[in-house]
């Protein structure tokens, strides 16, 4: 099995992983067959992503085949460059495989080579095996929030996580202090 990140060629099997675990799982944003995207638009969502400094898309691949995914969205403003909002997804049959320590693993390599100070997420509060692994990645719940989602017909919440990293940043752009 292979960490790396995406490339332009991978746009329409990244789409078909998505749709996959969407259906698989009930712990997603969207439910099986809300996302509507095309290989087209994922296309170009990638080349995006790969031009900006503070955003990427890592995927695990498995015999010439994605089986998961993360993405790091960067913050698009000055006050928020310095963070990234993750979004993970692995096939059913991968899951529990070590594959999210992988992908994390990866990211933080990833993020800190950028400078990257703060990696956050949301993951639905019954989620017991995602608030695990970002747990044992470091991540720490920051807050709740009440009802998000309705999930199967209940409202369900979700945790606030995030991860901090000690590196240097400035202060009003005058000189520099660790944190």
């Amino acid at each position: 099995m292979v960490i790396r990140e995406i490339k332009v060629s991978d746009a329409e099997n990244l789409v078909r992983l998505i749709l996959q675990v969407e259906a698989e799982s009930k712990f997603m944003l969207m439910e099986a067959g809300e996302r509507q995207v095309t290989p087209e638009q994922q296309k170009i969502r990638i080349e995006n992503m790969i031009k900006s400094e503070n955003s990427t898309i890592f995927v695990a691949e498995k015999d010439n085949t994605l089986i998961g995914y993360l993405f790091a969205i960067g913050g698009t403003v000055r006050r928020t460059k310095h963070s990234a909002y993750i979004v993970i997804g692995i096939l059913k049959d991968y899951r529990g495989k070590g594959i999210g320590t992988k992908l994390f693993t990866k990211l933080e390599e990833w993020a800190i080579g950028r400078k990257i100070h703060r990696l956050e997420l949301t993951v639905v509060s019954g989620n017991e095996a995602g608030v695990a692994l970002y747990k044992r990645m470091g991540f720490e719940i920051e807050g709740i929030k009440k009802h998000s989602l309705l999930i199967a017909g209940e409202y369900t919440d979700e945790y606030y996580m995030a991860k901090l990293f000690s590196n240097t940043s400035k202060i009003n752009g005058q000189g520099e202090k660790s944190l």
